[in-house]
């Protein structure tokens, strides 16, 4: 089998090949599609982290991929329309500036993650997925009810958010700042697994009862790996919500929980790249089967077996073999 590092950078590589060709050929819309398949492959490694490593099944990361969506849509929506965000004493100004955004993304995803995984790690098993996915519903609602920001119709942002030097209405330029993140995350979350955090954390997941006979709370690691989740989900959530200049609250819904999920099981739970090589399979499957049927989904519903029966390693696991995740 070929070592996991080599399919790794090969996948990577891929990644970044197809826009620059498409560049060349002129093809736009390709460079989108790209640009959409490692956003999603940067929600998916969020989840990886705590999924893959602590062992926590969440249905609900949409939460925190919405949350960075309506934090970019919420500031941007100011900017254009030169209303402060918060008028009183203290007045708060909408932005354009991406990196400003993303670190209010961040920032309050790491407080929603931190006060959901207080609640949900009180539980285990399948009473921790049905916490994290009502936690999702009550944010989906929530934003339904929000009129002052679209309510169940979204939020329409007219311009491009800027990033210092670079053109973002370029589509390679802004394919270059997602794949750059999504580069910088996956080389994060290397060093973490590779952390003594990461491999207590590992032993958290596999022998709790060990860990805590060394000193160490297998509740507390894990609830630091679900809001560094969290905070990269964010992150994808707010360079989604710029891609598509628009926000609403199915970034919220269930079935958002469930297809981030999806990315990480078809490319390989606990794998390092395995979310890219799951979102770009899943982007590749909408973009040429959903023009032929709107029943897509049944493909990828049976390659999602095949792959749970027959590859249990994901896709990467299956041409990169049973080696150690992470290499």
């Amino acid at each position: 089998m070929i070592a996991e590092r080599y399919v790794n950078a090969a996948v990577l590589v891929l990644l970044l090949a197809v826009p620059l060709w498409a560049l060349a050929a002129d093809e736009p819309f390709t460079i989108t599609l790209a640009t959409r398949a490692a956003i999603f492959a940067l929600a998916a490694v969020g989840l990886n982290i705590a999924l893959g490593l602590g062992g926590l099944v969440s249905l609900g990361h949409a939460v925190f991929f919405g949350i960075g969506g309506y934090s970019m849509g919420i500031l941007a929506y100011h900017a254009q329309t030169y209303t402060p965000l918060l008028d009183g004493p203290l007045v708060i100004a909408g932005t354009n500036s991406m990196p400003v955004i993303w670190l209010v993304a961040m920032l309050t995803s790491a407080l929603a993650a931190l006060l959901i995984g207080l609640l949900s790690l009180r539980t285990a098993g399948v009473y921790f997925i049905m916490i994290t996915l009502a936690f999702g519903q009550m944010f989906y609602f929530f934003s339904i009810s929000w009129s002052t920001y679209g309510g169940e119709d979204g939020l329409s942002i007219y311009v491009r958010n800027q990033f210092p030097g670079i053109n973002t209405l370029v589509p390679i330029n802004f394919f270059a700042i997602c794949f750059g993140l999504l580069c910088t995350v996956l080389f994060f979350n290397a060093l973490l697994a590779r952390s003594p955090f990461g491999l207590a954390l590992n032993a958290a997941r596999q022998t709790p009862q060990r860990v805590q006979t060394i000193g160490l709370d297998p509740t507390r690691l894990k609830l630091v790996a679900f809001v560094i989740s969290g905070v990269i989900t964010g992150l994808a959530g707010a360079l989604f919500a710029d891609l598509n200049r628009f926000v609403s609250p199915t970034m919220f819904s269930w079935q958002m929980s469930g297809e981030i999920m999806v990315f990480v099981i078809l490319g390989g739970v606990a794998r390092l790249c395995g979310p890219v090589v799951g979102a770009v399979t899943f982007v590749m499957l909408e973009h040429f089967l959903g023009g032929l049927s709107e029943y897509w989904h049944i493909y990828l519903g049976a390659l999602l077996l095949l792959i749970v029966l027959f590859a249990r390693g994901g896709l990467v696991g299956l041409v990169a073999g049973r080696g150690v995740a992470h290499d």
